[in-house]
């Protein structure tokens, strides 16, 4: 296998530029939240109303649903890499589809299509992250993810916002095209990238494992301790599930492994629960319905919004692999209700129903301090989001599940977070438009349950090999996670090589 041995060696380099894929999955979110108070769009989709245009925004989490689930057979067919290349190819289609589309039948195959490779790379791309970089920085590098997929939100939104001064369908279409260059970059840059190790050598190429392991993080020694030590760690680790059988579907369901498919289901599951792509998608809809009129005005205020979240996603970065993976999640789902619960009060107890372009609009009328305490409110949401569970959403799935049924337990936990997403894009537009404020309550109560949930059965993980990791869930704990403590699992190389009885190894490496 060719792969450039200097990238190899920057983990910085090797663990972020994946992350591209993620990016598209923030180009798709602007794509729409960008022009849905467009007229040229508006006309030339025959002006959708709140079911139709849910179901147009849909379209993209239906196919993402489907493309993770792929990843279940692709991600150990093709190999990591190779899966991502092929995700960057169905996007560029997709994308073309969506920029030539002259009706919503058309609109909406190619945000399937498009939607199928975000799944692909939203499920593939944590995993590919979480077996080719170092355990101490194993948190920041996945939680790029997260930031890839902010900074896509962000730069589509600014194109969105800025093609929106042209009259005519290229105020839609030039975003909607531009969207292939990010994807090309991606397959083309990933020739340059090396495979997994930890595929390889479930695959048998341990020489090739070693070597790339080697040029990760031994600057191509392949005697460096952290690299004989992660080497023996895996292949114990792969020896250990061969010895368990063939791979089945069934092995997600065995004692142990099934605990750990909850786990990342229910985050991927309280992550969009949580209302955040709700405040993404729609946040025109939420600062019409507090007042903020002018579509000038809006699509300033949404910026905001999403220069936020890219700024506040830069500190759990940096420090996720100190903080810990838990308290993230606890203290942010936490405040994302309380700010929730105080948009939703602020619109049940100042609001009324009016009317927006013929459309029945609970809106705040002629109450300039109530519509900014809900702008506020709205936008230290999105912060409690970035700064919390955004990338720990995607770090805790992608490093709690054994080599065996990785790839696998992966695209389920990321297909939960599709499914869930395919069924809040359709029905939040409905849902605004019937019970209005009360919409807020609910995503707030959902948080509040994540927060109880997150105390009681998610233990950390955090500074820990993906081997190491198994010693963790071994512990027990299912509904005391608090009791494992963060020293739980850690091993040296001795400690390794005297589990595998390698005596002979062992002395060397004294000797040495």
């Amino acid at each position: 296998m060719r792969y450039n041995k200097r990238i190899a060696a920057n983990p910085y380099i090797v663990g972020t530029f994946a992350c591209i894929g993620g990016g598209l999955f923030g180009l798709d979110i602007s794509s729409m939240s960008g022009v849905l108070s467009n007229p040229s769009y508006l006309n030339t989709f025959h002006n959708p109303g709140s079911n139709a245009q849910g179901a147009i925004v849909a379209a993209m989490p239906a196919g993402s649903l489907l493309g993770a689930l792929l990843v279940t057979k692709l991600g150990d067919a093709l190999g990591r890499r190779r899966t991502i290349i092929a995700a960057s190819i169905i996007w560029v289609i997709g994308a073309a589809l969506q920029c030539a589309s002259v009706d919503r039948g058309m609109l909406v195959v190619g945000r399937i299509i498009a939607g199928i490779s975000v799944g692909i790379s939203s499920a593939i791309v944590p995993v590919y992250q979480s077996e080719i970089t170092p355990p101490s920085i194993r948190g920041r590098l996945v939680s790029f993810q997260q930031w890839s997929i902010t900074w896509g939100i962000m730069l589509q939104y600014f194109v969105q916002f800025g093609c929106s001064y042209i009259n005519g369908t290229a105020s839609f279409r030039i975003p909607w095209g531009l969207q292939m260059i990010p994807a090309i970059i991606l397959g083309i840059g990933m020739l340059w990238f090396p495979e997994s190790p930890r595929w390889l050598v479930d695959h048998g190429r341990e020489q090739e494992a070693l070597q790339i392991l080697a040029d990760l993080h031994g600057g191509g020694n392949k005697k460096d301790e952290l690299v004989v030590l992660e080497y023996e760690e895996i292949k114990q680790q792969v020896d250990f599930e061969r010895s368990e059988g063939a791979k089945s579907y069934a092995d997600l369901f065995k004692p142990g492994v099934l605990r750990r498919v909850i786990l990342g289901c229910s985050l991927q599951m309280w992550s969009q629960l949580s209302g955040m792509n709700v405040m993404m998608y729609y946040i025109i809809y939420v600062f019409q319905g507090a007042g903020l009129t002018g579509r000038r005005g809006n699509l300033i205020a949404d910026s905001v919004q999403y220069v936020l979240n890219v700024l506040f996603t830069v500190p759990a970065i940096w420090y996720i692999d100190r903080w810990g993976r838990r308290w993230m999640m606890i203290l942010g789902s936490f405040f994302m209700g309380v700010f929730l619960s105080l948009v939703g009060g602020l619109q049940g107890g100042y609001g009324e129903w009016g009317s927006v372009d013929n459309t029945s609009v609970w809106l705040i009328v002629n109450q300039p301090v109530v519509t900014k305490a809900i702008i506020v409110c709205s936008y230290l949401f999105v912060c409690s989001f970035a700064i919390t569970m955004g990338p720990v959403s995607w770090t805790y799935p992608a490093e709690i599940f054994p080599m065996r049924v990785r790839s696998k337990a992966v695209s389920f936990s990321t297909a939960t977070n599709w499914l869930f997403n395919f069924a809040l894009a359709w029905a939040v537009p409905p849902a605004l438009s019937s019970i209005a404020w009360k919409t807020y309550f609910i995503f707030a109560a959902f948080n509040f349950a994540a927060s109880i949930h997150f105390i009681f059965c998610f233990p950390e993980t955090a500074q820990r090999t993906l081997e190491e990791i198994e010693e963790v869930f071994a512990q027990g704990h299912v509904f005391s996670a608090w009791k494992i403590k963060r020293d739980v699992g850690m091993k040296n190389l001795h400690e390794v090589l005297a589990e595998r009885g390698d005596k002979h190894s062992l002395q060397v490496k004294e000797s040495a």
